[in-house]
């Protein structure tokens, strides 16, 4: 996972820096608010990018003495930091950019030509090539995001994309998919808004396009800032949590479970706890081989001559003992393998044995026998 959203951060970067340059230049000549703003959002773009590359290479980190299950969350506060401080920021400036173009907007003429190399040429001509510039790459990086987000999905069994958006456990390629998708709506409406005022000559448009694109600045930071705050603050696997359940209600062992909860570490790790109690009938299955199998082991360990009684009963409840401790590890081992082989990112299950449930069926015989007992509804 990490790696495909690496992927998609490292080209958001590289596109996003050269748009930065292109929209700053033609900002700069064209006195365009819209582009301006344009301008700052792909500065944010790009500083946001960088944040998240660093979050993933921080959070890929193992585990050590300070942090027993990886540096995995700090994916999450980079991206925090990211979202909540850069496009806020974003935001701002945008605001006041187009705050001071408004105010400035009586005392202040646009150049009806550029020259470039000796040729005179249109503003508007220069804000149409560096958009349509920017609206392929971005369209490009955003290609590249969608295309990781959708075989994801895929891969998870999930067909409605909003919903996936919402509730995807990877805020990286979230970011960066959302990001993408917000900057190729910022080109539209910059161009719009550079249109109208060519058409109509009213430079309000202009400015009222680049308060659009603060605001969407805006709007990202509160969303981005939502979905990686639920990573902090010890958010349940309900996935992981249903799939226990349904193996806890298909094994025999287990006749009843309770407080059972999960904990979402980061993206490819989730810790389950839960307590069992379990069916003595079923245990008991082949206890008596194991039983006999373990005394007979430790009894071989003694001469002959030395076997008294109390060795002879210290190596029977010696045996018993180890006999059900090995059923019950067996029994954990079991459930964490096939939990772990239905949910990939469980990497620790502890379960508290709470007890061992009442006898059911005392007077069958047959089904004590076979350990084919009715759970406890």
């Amino acid at each position: 996972m990490a790696q495909g959203s690496k992927k998609a951060v490292l080209y958001a970067i590289c596109v996003n820096g050269i748009i930065t340059v292109l929209k700053a230049g033609a900002a700069l000549v064209t006195h365009s608010a819209a582009m301006m703003n344009e301008a700052v959002h792909s500065l944010m773009d790009t500083l946001n990018q960088i944040f998240l590359l660093i979050g993933l290479k921080r959070g890929e980190q193992p585990a050590d003495r300070q942090y027993a299950f990886g540096h995995g969350q700090k994916k999450y506060l980079w991206n925090l930091w990211s979202a909540i401080g850069l496009f806020s920021i974003g935001c701002g400036l945008g605001l006041a950019h187009a705050w001071h173009a408004w105010h400035k907007l009586e005392h202040f003429e646009r150049p009806d030509a550029i020259s470039i190399l000796g040729f005179e040429i249109a503003p508007v001509w220069i804000s149409a090539v560096v958009l349509v510039i920017a609206f392929v790459l971005e369209g490009y990086v955003l290609m590249v995001a969608g295309k990781e987000f959708l075989s994801r999905m895929r891969a998870e069994g999930k067909r409605n994309p909003f919903k996936y958006l919402a509730s995807a456990d990877d805020p990286t390629l979230i970011a960066v998919l959302l990001e993408d998708s917000i900057a190729v709506t910022g080109v539209i409406l910059a161009a719009t808004g550079i249109g109208l005022t060519q058409t109509t000559g009213n430079p309000i448009w202009d400015i009222g396009f680049s308060v659009l694109i603060a605001l969407m600045l805006g709007l990202t930071a509160i969303f981005l800032g939502k979905i990686n705050m639920r990573y902090l603050t010890s958010i349940r696997d309900h996935d992981a949590e249903r799939i226990f359940q349904d193996i806890l209600k298909q094994r025999r062992e287990i006749e009843r479970y309770h407080d059972l909860r999960s904990v979402i570490v980061d993206d490819t790790h989730t810790v389950v706890v839960a307590e069992v109690e379990v069916r003595e009938e079923v245990l008991m299955l082949y206890m008596r081989e194991r039983i006999a199998s373990h005394a007979q082991e430790l009894l071989a360990r003694v001469p002959e001559h030395r076997r008294t009684d109390a060795v002879v009963d210290y190596a029977e409840t010696r045996a018993t003992i180890q006999a059900t401790l090995e059923a019950t590890e067996q029994l954990i081992d079991s459930l964490e393998a096939e939990l772990k082989r239905r949910c990939p990112q469980v990497f620790h299950l502890t379960i508290e044995v709470e007890g061992i449930a009442d006898p059911s069926q005392l007077d069958d015989p047959k089904a004590i026998q076979t350990g084919d007992l009715p759970k406890e509804r």
